[in-house]
């Protein structure tokens, strides 16, 4: 993240199931089935903390840095580019000059989608010249990188054609973004739907912050947060200060995700999000910014939110699933060190018995679920437990658990119940979705 010139934050992702199930979900609302469409896949943590630990290791190879003009800079486009070609991307080098020194952006293309309607995600991947810049821009480098590989691993073919990119010398003031931008005709700027940025997307005392600009990329973004009941902001604290106001600037939509910089966490914020009335960022351009400089959830959740948007914006052409989904989305208020509560999902119209490998989506927003016991209860009243009051001090329940089911009858009222069994913190049940493949 550069601060010597004007910057605006990171854009959003919209809750699968609503957005591309076609469902809406209120609060009472009946259960009913979900139209079984393609759906982003889970972003896997542990592969983008292993790109992480990659880029430090590149960065304490060279010098302690990836920044512009330096070996660890030219390294890191290098080893995002293997990754990239080893899955089948169509791969560019672009080369720039700035003060004398030679930098470098990696475009990657996927084959196929509609070459008149591209979507775009990209993130500076150089660091400042005082650290390894894990956090800026590290994460948004390796979040980007991997919803890529995970576009290749799904063989997806959307609608639209996907386009990333990773820019260099952000940090000198989004130089690298800025000469891709002005090397475009405008016939070429034009055939974009939209670009996401993602700049700082696991900083160690988290915000959620979504761009406010082109509004259906925001909405895409905060529906998707919604649906995890994790409350978001709009970015303020540099708009313009990224790559996506090169592209903001030739009029191309643009939107993207950002988890806070040097800016201190007010009393509200902390309420809200958890963490502490600090920076957001201790360790913003510094040499602290590390791998210790993450928070896993917020990386997690940011990374799953890049992959959802890109589904969700360039449109799928795949075929459908050919399993059955069932949902309820009402809240239920779940009392502190009280009684079990439930949410009940009534299945309709599957044959036979419930299979060994029943997807049970679980969405429970509460503030220590340390406290809690959550059960899946099958129509006949046996209980398969899901949470048994692990987890100490963190927030929310957002998991995907399979549990075999195949001694069940399918159809019946399946429940999602849960227990506060301490004092102190409160919750609800926002929502259970069962899948039968």
């Amino acid at each position: 993240m550069n601060l010597s010139v004007p910057r605006r934050a990171v854009a959003a992702a919209a809750l699968t199931a609503l957005a591309l199930g076609g469902l809406t979900g209120t609060a009472g609302a009946e259960p009913r089935a979900a139209s079984a469409l393609a759906a982003a896949p889970d972003i896997p943590l542990a592969n983008v903390k292993q790109h992480l630990t990659d880029l430090q290791a590149i960065a304490t190879a060279n010098g302690g840095n990836r920044a512009h003009g330096r070996p660890g800079y030219k390294a890191s486009i290098d080893f995002v580019k293997a990754k990239l070609d080893a899955v089948g991307y169509t791969t560019t080098i672009q080369q720039f000059s700035y003060n004398g020194t030679t930098g470098y952006n990696l475009i990657a293309d996927w084959p196929g989608g509609d070459p008149n309607q591209v979507v775009m995600a990209g993130a500076h991947l150089d660091s400042v010249s005082s650290g390894a810049g894990i956090n800026d821009n590290g994460s948004g480098s390796a979040g980007v990188l991997e919803a890529a590989l995970a576009v290749a691993r799904a063989g997806y073919q959307p609608s639209k054609h996907l386009r990333f990119g990773w820019w260099g010398a952000e940090e000198l003031g989004l130089v690298g973004s800025k000469y891709y931008v002005n090397q475009l005709p405008t016939t070429e700027r034009s055939k974009f739907a939209g670009y996401l940025n993602f700049d700082m997307i696991g900083s160690p005392n988290p915000g959620y912050f979504v761009y406010d600009d082109d509004p259906v990329i925001e909405k895409t973004f905060k529906d998707y947060f919604a649906g995890l009941g994790v409350p978001t902001e709009i970015e303020t604290e540099g708009d313009g200060r990224s790559d996506h106001a090169s592209f903001k600037n030739v009029g191309i939509p643009v939107g993207g995700l950002f988890t806070g910089a040097s800016r201190v966490k007010t009393s509200a914020q902390v309420t809200k999000w958890g963490g502490t009335a600090t920076a957001f960022d201790r360790c913003y351009h510094s040499s602290c910014d590390t791998t210790s400089n993450i928070n896993d959830t917020a990386l997690d959740r940011n990374s799953d939110a890049i992959a959802h948007a890109l589904w969700t914006l360039s449109g799928a052409t795949t075929e459908p699933p050919t399993g059955k989904v069932f949902e309820n989305t009402a809240d239920v208020s779940i009392p502190d060190n009280g009684v079990a509560v439930t949410s009940t999902v009534n299945v309709t119209g599957v044959a036979g018995n419930a299979p060994s490998t029943l997807k049970v989506d679980v969405n429970i927003v509460h503030t220590y679920v340390g406290d809690l016991v959550v059960d899946l209860v099958a129509p006949d009243g046996t209980v398969y437990n899901l949470h048994n009051r692990t987890g100490g001090s963190a927030d929310n329940i957002v998991q995907t658990y399979t549990v075999n089911a195949s001694s069940e009858v399918a159809n019946g009222a399946w429940k999602l119940r849960a227990q506060d069994r301490a004092s102190a913190d409160t919750g609800y049940i926002s929502g259970v979705k069962l899948t039968f493949p």
